[in-house]
């Protein structure tokens, strides 16, 4: 079977989410290890103010793929630069961290532990109902006192590693270069539509749609990053060839840091949005937006759904857990039937 089949044949469980409404377009694309690519797409990248078809070339907002893709491998780089290392407390870079408290435990956090997720700071924190002013936010960020507690899936975590980044580069995220087909500054009209935001009393295409991610100037370590199937998947072909990162960071990213966590991204566990038939060292990760990119090394698999589950509303049960689940176990079915 070839790759172009198998994607065809993966692409059934989106094809009927938006048959049922559920959402508007999908794009599915896969790649191998040796390099073979195929993609699928279908409905529409925005259905208001006016309905436009999905395409090959839709941009789409990557949400927390921004995460994997810009943050986490741009801190791995500086770690193979020798420019920190990955248990280097962040104030190496940031001594302004919680500066009026030396005893604070924020100053004690290091990149491994931020990007494994493996600190007390919370999820999220609506940082945009405090003001929009980038710098302010920065400011507020590194100098509040959080809320201790367990180690949970945590934005603020990429908040800092994003923050770390602007010191060391000594730029701007939303300037930092990027591979092609990605882009904090997209053009909207090439762009998928999200949410029709109370906040922001718009449909917003082409601007982030995470608010924190927005009021912090458009980009942050956490959202941002806007980006195409095929950018994704040169991404994700590049972690499977090796070419992306050192032999040493590859491992890390492989490597458990906790039950459900590796440096940077999730790996495989039962019921996770990947699907069940994936290898045990599998490694994927979500976009909240409706995008989600999966690695399975062992069998030198990609596959990345990106859809905009969110528009116009996240206010509606999309079944993205389910349509992800699904588009995984097609995916590895079909692959291991070849």
């Amino acid at each position: 079977m070839s790759l172009a089949a198998l994607i065809d044949g993966a692409f059934a469980p989106a094809a009927v989410s938006i048959r049922d409404g559920n959402i508007p377009g999908a794009v599915l694309g896969s790649v191998t290890a040796d390099g073979e690519r195929a993609v699928q797409w279908a409905g529409h990248a925005q259905i208001e103010p006016e309905r436009e078809t999905v395409s090959r070339e839709t941009w789409f907002d990557l949400a927390s793929l921004t995460k994997v893709i810009f943050t986490t491998t741009g801190i791995l780089r500086l770690v193979e630069a020798g420019t920190i290392s990955l248990d280097d407390p962040l104030i190496k870079v940031i001594p302004d961290l919680r500066q009026y408290d030396m005893n604070a435990a924020e100053r004690r956090l290091t990149f491994r532990q931020c990007l494994a997720h493996q600190t007390h700071l919370p999820g999220v924190e609506p940082l945009y109902t405090y003001g929009q002013d980038p710098e302010t936010l920065r400011a507020f960020i590194l100098q509040r006192v959080w809320q201790s507690g367990p180690p949970v899936y945590s934005d603020i975590n990429f908040m800092l590693l994003g923050i770390a980044i602007e010191r060391i580069t000594g730029q701007p995220l939303i300037d930092q270069p990027l591979p092609e087909q990605f882009s904090f500054r997209p053009d909207p009209t090439l762009c998928a539509a999200t949410e029709r935001c109370t906040w922001r009393g718009r449909v917003i295409r082409g601007e982030v749609h995470d608010e924190n991610a927005y009021a912090l100037g458009g980009a942050s370590g956490h959202a941002g990053l806007f980006g195409t199937i095929d950018g994704v998947l040169d991404f994700a072909h590049s972690l499977l060839d090796g070419s992306a990162l050192a032999p040493e960071s590859i491992k890390a990213i492989r490597t458990r840091e906790s039950e459900k966590r590796t440096v940077g991204w999730e790996g495989f566990y039962p019921g996770w949005h990947g699907g069940d038939s994936c290898s045990p060292d599998a490694i994927g990760h979500t976009g909240f937006t409706g995008t989600g990119l999966w690695l399975d090394f062992e069998r030198g698999l990609a596959w990345s759904l990106l859809t905009n589950r969110v528009h116009p509303s996240r206010h509606k049960d999309s079944g993205i857990l389910s349509l992800r689940r699904a588009t995984g176990e097609q995916v590895i079915a079909l692959f291991d039937r070849r």
